[in-house]
C-alpha cells in the first residue's frame, strides 16, 4: 500500500495546486470585470505643450532577422513624435549577413534626418539584457521604449502611451499585443487563444487592484531612472524581463498596463519555434521564482499580492502539475477500482473538473472581447476551448523539463525564436534558415506518452467488473489528443 498511497498524495497535491491556480485566475476576472466599471483619470503629459515632451529612445534588440528586419525598420520610422526628442537604437546582436544589409538601410534612414544609431557587440554577453543594458548606457532618452522584431506598432503608438509618465512613479507603461496572423492555423489560433487570456484577465485583473505584473519584453516603456534604481538589466534568467519588473515594483515603481492600445506582432507559424519560444518563457518563469521568492515574502506588499505574486512567478510549474496529475491518473484509475475502500480519497478528482469549469469561464469572458458574444461565437468558444486545452496538456513534458531546469538552476542559453514574415497558410516557411534542424529527443516521449494516453483511454472499457470506469475518459482523450498533435506536429515540421 505504500507505493498506493504515495501516488493518492502526490497526485492529490497537484491537483490542489492546480485548484489554487484556478481560484486565483477567478479572482482575477472579478478584478477584471470590477475595472470595466471605473473610468481612467490618470494624469497624463500635454504633448501640445513642447514644454512636457519627453526625450525617447526606442530599442530594437536584434539577432539574425533577415526576414523581418526591413519590414521593422520601415514601420518604427513611420511612428509620430518630435523627430528632435526621438533616437532610435538597433541593438544588432547579428551574426550572418543581415549585419551588412541592416547597416545600409540604416545609413539611407539616418540621411534622411532621422537619428537612428546602429550599435553592435562583440559577443553576446547578457544576450537581450546585455545589448538592452549597453544600448541604456548612451541612451539619450528619458523614456526607452523597446520593440522586439516581430512587432509593428501603429503611427500613433507614441503618442497614446507616453503620456502616462506625467505621474514620476509611473516606471513602466505596457500595452496589449494584438496578432497579425491570429488565423495562420490551429498553432496560431492557439498562442493567441492563450496570450489574449494573459493580456486582459491576466495584466488587467492584477494591475488593477495594485498587485504585481510584468512588463512583456517589448512593446512598452521603461523610465529610465526605474531600470536604473531597480538594478539594470541582468541576464542571469531567461526572462529577463519578469526579472527586472518584479525588482523595479518591490522598489515601489508603478506599472501602467493599456488594454486599449494594440500592438500588433507575429506569432510562430512552426511548432519548433514555438518550442524555442514556450521553453524560453517557462525556464524563465521558473527562474524567477527561484530568485524572487524571499525578495517577495519579506516586501511590505499585503499578503493578496504576496500570493498573487509567487502565484505569477510559478505559472510556468502548473504545466509540472499537469503533467503529474496525467501521469498518476492511469495508475489512479487502477487504484480506485481494485481497493474499494479507498474510493472515499477519489473525491479529489472534482477537483480538476472544478478548475476546469473556471478556466471554461474566465477565459469565455476573454474571447467574447475579441470575437463577440451570442450563441454562435459561445459554441465556437467551446470547440477552441477544448482544443486550447488539449494541445496546452501536450505541450506539458516540454514545458514541465523547461521549468525543473529553471528551478534546479541549470543555465542554458537564451534561444531566439525565429521569425517569418509569412501570414498566409500557402507561403513557404521551410526554407527558412533559422529553423531548428535537429528534432528534439523529448518528441520521442511526447509519442510514447500519446499511447500512454491511448491505454487510459482503453483502460476505462476494462477496470473493474461494473462495465468500466469512464470519470477520466474524457481527461485521457484530450492528454491523447494534445500529445499527438505535438508529436506529429513536430516530426512534419522536419520534413
Amino acid at each position: 500500500m505504500i507505493l498506493e498511497t504515495t501516488i493518492i498524495v502526490i497526485y492529490s497535491i497537484s491537483l490542489l495546486l492546480i485548484f489554487m491556480y484556478a481560484l486565483a485566475q477567478l479572482n482575477l476576472l472579478f478584478n477584471y470585470l470590477s475595472s470595466k466599471k471605473k473610468e481612467d483619470d490618470s494624469p497624463q503629459l500635454d504633448l501640445s505643450n513642447p514644454d512636457e515632451v519627453p526625450f525617447i529612445t526606442i530599442q530594437l534588440p536584434v539577432y539574425n532577422e533577415m526576414y523581418v528586419m526591413e519590414r521593422l525598420l520601415d514601420n518604427i520610422v513611420e511612428l509620430e513624435y518630435p523627430k528632435d526628442k526621438l533616437e532610435i537604437q538597433v541593438l544588432d546582436d547579428s551574426t550572418d549577413e543581415t549585419v551588412v544589409s541592416t547597416r545600409k538601410q540604416i545609413e539611407r534612414l539616418h540621411a534622411t534626418g532621422i537619428d537612428i544609431t546602429h550599435i553592435t557587440r562583440v559577443n553576446r554577453v547578457g544576450f537581450k539584457a546585455g545589448a538592452l543594458k549597453e544600448g541604456l548606457e548612451i541612451a539619450k532618452g528619458d523614456i526607452i521604449a523597446i520593440f522586439d522584431s516581430d512587432f509593428l506598432p501603429k503611427k500613433d503608438w507614441l503618442k497614446r502611451t507616453v503620456p502616462y509618465f506625467k505621474d514620476e512613479a509611473i516606471g513602466v507603461v505596457q500595452t496589449r499585443w494584438g496578432h497579425i496572423n491570429r488565423n495562420y492555423s490551429i498553432l496560431t489560433k492557439i498562442q493567441a487563444f492563450a496570450l489574449d487570456a494573459h493580456f486582459t484577465l491576466e495584466q488587467v485583473g492584477r494591475n488593477s487592484k495594485g498587485h504585481f505584473i510584468n512588463f512583456n519584453g517589448t512593446a512598452g516603456l521603461w523610465r529610465k531612472t526605474c531600470i536604473i534604481d531597480a538594478g539594470n538589466w541582468e541576464g542571469d534568467t531567461l526572462t529577463e524581463d519578469l526579472d527586472l519588473s518584479y525588482r523595479a515594483q518591490l522598489k515601489n515603481w508603478k506599472f501602467k498596463y493599456l488594454e486599449d492600445v494594440e500592438t500588433p506582432a507575429e506569432l510562430p507559424i512552426v511548432i519548433s519555434a514555438a518550442r524555442s519560444q514556450q521553453f524560453r518563457w517557462n525556464k524563465g518563469g521558473a527562474e524567477n521564482f527561484r530568485k524572487m521568492l524571499k525578495r517577495v515574502l519579506t516586501s511590505d506588499i499585503s499578503p493578496k499580492s504576496k500570493v498573487h505574486g509567487l502565484l505569477h512567478l510559478l505559472n510556468s510549474t502548473m504545466f509540472l502539475n499537469v503533467l503529474i496529475v496525467g501521469i498518476l491518473s492511469i495508475p489512479m484509475l487502477y487504484i480506485k477500482n481494485e481497493y474499494a475502500h479507498l474510493r472515499p480519497y477519489f473525491y479529489v478528482m472534482s477537483f480538476f473538473v472544478m478548475s476546469t469549469i473556471i478556466f471554461f469561464i474566465c477565459y469565455w469572458f476573454m474571447y467574447k472581447n475579441t470575437y463577440g458574444s451570442g450563441f454562435k461565437n459561445f459554441i465556437r468558444y467551446i470547440g477552441m476551448f477544448f482544443v486550447f486545452f488539449s494541445i496546452a496538456m501536450g505541450f506539458s513534458l516540454h514545458n514541465s523539463i523547461a521549468v525543473i531546469e529553471g528551478h534546479i538552476g541549470k543555465k542554458s542559453e537564451f534561444i531566439r525564436t525565429p521569425k517569418f514574415n509569412i501570414s498566409k497558410y500557402k507561403d513557404n516557411w521551410k526554407s527558412n534558415k533559422y529553423m531548428a534542424k535537429n528534432l528534439s529527443i523529448n518528441v520521442v516521449f511526447e509519442g510514447l506518452l500519446m499511447l500512454y494516453f491511448a491505454f487510459g483511454m482503453y483502460s476505462a472499457f476494462t477496470v473493474g467488473n461494473q462495465g468500466g470506469d469512464f470519470g477520466l475518459f474524457p481527461f485521457h482523450t484530450m492528454l491523447f489528443v494534445g500529445f499527438g498533435y505535438v508529436f506529429f506536429k513536430s516530426l512534419r515540421s522536419k520534413v
